[in-house]
C-alpha cells in the first residue's frame, strides 16, 4: 500500500506541475500574442510591437514582464511538488497546493495583461480590457481551482471520518 500512495504522490504532483505550466503558457500566449492582435485586427504582432516601439514604450520589457509572471506560477508549483514529495504529504495535500496556485493564477492573469495590454491601448486608442476569450478561461480556471480546495477538504474529511468508523467497528 506504500508504493501505490507514492505513486499516487509523484503523479499529482507531477500533474498538478503539467497543469499549472499549460496555464502559465496560456497567460502567456493570450497576453503577449492574441490579445494584442484581438485589439487592433488587421494589424500583424510585427506591426503592433513595432508601433509600440516607436511610441517610446518597450515591447522587450513587456515580454520580459510576462514571462516572469507565468515563470512564478511555474517555480511555485514545481516547489509545491518538491516539497511535497519530500516531506511525504499526501497526495491530497500535494493537490490543494497545485490547487491554490492556480486560484493564484487569477491576480497573474490580471496583472500580466498591464503590460503589452496597456501599451497596445495607449499606442492604438484602444481599451484596456481583455480581448479574447482565453482571459476568461483562465479566470474561471482559477475560480474552479479555488472552489476545489474546500470540497477537496470536505471530501478528505470525510473519508477520515468513514475510515475512523470503520476502524472502531472491526475492533469493537
Amino acid at each position: 500500500m506504500g508504493s501505490t500512495r507514492g505513486t499516487a504522490r509523484i503523479v499529482v504532483a507531477v500533474v498538478g506541475v503539467v497543469v499549472v505550466a499549460a496555464y502559465a503558457a496560456l497567460l502567456a500566449v493570450n497576453a503577449l500574442v492574441l490579445d494584442p492582435l484581438a485589439a487592433v485586427p488587421g494589424a500583424t504582432l510585427p506591426q503592433i510591437h513595432a508601433r509600440i516601439d516607436a511610441a517610446g514604450m518597450s515591447v522587450d520589457g513587456d515580454v520580459r514582464g510576462v514571462v516572469v509572471i507565468a515563470s512564478i506560477g511555474v517555480a511555485l508549483a514545481v516547489a509545491a511538488a518538491v516539497v511535497g514529495l519530500a516531506a511525504r504529504l499526501p497526495a491530497t495535500v500535494i493537490a490543494v497546493l497545485d490547487l491554490g496556485v492556480l486560484a493564484a493564477g487569477a491576480v497573474a492573469t490580471f496583472a500580466s495583461g498591464f503590460f503589452l495590454g496597456m501599451d497596445v491601448a495607449d499606442t492604438f486608442g484602444t481599451d484596456g480590457g481583455a480581448h479574447t476569450i482565453w482571459s476568461g478561461v483562465l479566470y474561471l480556471t482559477s475560480l474552479a481551482a479555488l472552489v476545489a480546495i474546500p470540497v477537496l477538504f470536505v471530501a478528505m474529511t470525510v473519508r477520515t471520518r468513514n475510515t475512523q468508523r470503520q476502524r472502531r467497528l472491526v475492533a469493537g
